[in-house]
């Protein structure tokens, strides 16, 4: 980058005019990197974002640019660098904040750090970027996505109302709203921001993915396959249709995942009833404290904790959730190979395994 000392007066006119024709060629190499990102044209653009660079070597925006198409093309910690490149470079601009913590959320997992960095912008920082309403919005909304994830529904929330109040309506939020809605079993009014949100961008095949669960939850399974049938037909990727199957193939494939269980674990649980239920009732929901896509539940006093005289069994049990499993799975096969990791995970509740043990034997 050709730098120039504004402490000893102009510089001389040829320096001048190196420095606008280096400026003129990096912005004249955005352009085209935008214009061939656009076309689907990966590399073409990554290679002209490079040239863009060669003309001004800490231009953030051109990082940032790698930086976003990287992180489509799945390398992570890439673009993350790519990000923190744009940002030493112009700490205040503005998009590489917002593409950094979104990274940390939705693909690193990072969810206090990414909180921490929401606090840092909405904090007012002179040396980071003011934020307009819009982009103050967008904070409040990443960072109610954080909260989300890291189990703080009511957090979440508030902050996810609070940026549709500095923003107005707008589609993704009012959505996002629904989901946290859904989650919290407020199924009525979930309902009405996901109808909303759909009525704002009908295309949008997550509002009405989770419109369609709504519409199960309320009874309404007619309206509620339309919505998934439509989700599916926009996004097929993320939203297949429900494997529905008959309640006789679905116990025959809970006897045979426990079948497959170590005959000295088959006799753990001998006396553990496995239950079949289309969905958590809001009475589980409510005193389990468990989201309504649960797959199954462990119910009772787990056998390493349990005292001689424990009368137990009348409560123990594991309850399998036969609608919320079909959804999760694209055919008969996949809807088989989850109901015995759901099964092998609720055993191993009873067992006395915690969460990080059973994600640590792959049946988190």
């Amino acid at each position: 980058m050709l730098k120039v000392n504004l402490g000893q007066g102009p510089p001389p006119p040829d320096l001048q005019q190196r420095v606008m024709k280096s400026n003129d060629r990096y912005w004249d190499c955005l352009d085209q990197a935008m214009e061939a990102s656009h076309g689907g044209r990966t590399e073409e653009a990554l290679a002209w974002l490079d040239e863009a660079l060669r003309a001004h070597p800490e231009g953030a925006e051109a990082h940032n640019g790698r930086g976003e198409i990287l992180w489509d093309d799945g390398r992570v910690e890439e673009a993350l660098h790519e990000f923190e490149r744009s940002l030493g470079a112009d700490p205040k601009f503005v998009t590489a904040h917002l593409n950094r913590i979104e990274l940390l959320i939705e693909d690193l997992g990072e969810f206090d750090h990414a909180v921490r960095m929401c606090d840092t912008l909405l904090a007012g920082n002179p040396d980071l970027p003011r934020l307009d309403r819009g982009t103050e919005a967008e904070v409040h909304y990443l960072k109610a996505k954080a909260v989300f994830y890291l189990d703080d529904l009511q957090g979440a929330i508030f902050l996810v109302r609070r940026a549709l109040k500095t923003s107005g309506e707008v589609a993704i939020y009012r959505a996002f709203e629904g989901q946290i809605l859904f989650e919290l079993a407020n199924f009525e009014e979930a309902r009405r921001a996901l109808e909303m949100a759909a009525h704002l961008d009908p295309e949008a095949s997550h509002s009405i993915y989770h419109l369609g669960l709504v519409l199960e939850r309320l009874g309404e399974d007619d309206s509620a396959w339309q919505a998934f049938e439509r989700a599916h037909a926009l996004d097929p990727d993320h939203y297949a249709l429900p494997t529905a199957v008959t309640e006789s193939f679905f116990r025959e494939a809970t006897g045979e995942a426990l079948d497959n269980l170590p005959r000295s674990i088959r006799e753990w649980i001998a006396a553990v009833p496995v239950l079949i239920e289309d969905a958590p009732s809001p009475e589980l929901l409510a005193q389990e404290n468990v989201s309504p896509q649960i797959l199954g539940i462990y119910i009772g006093t787990p056998r390493t904790v349990a005292g001689v005289n424990d009368a137990s069994d009348d409560i123990t049990r594991i309850v399998l959730f036969k609608k919320n499993l079909e959804k999760l799975c694209r055919d008969r096969n996949e809807l088989i190979e989850q109901i015995q990791i759901t099964v092998r995970h609720e055993v191993g509740h009873h067992l006395g395994l915690s969460e990080a043990d059973l994600d640590r034997l792959g049946l988190g």
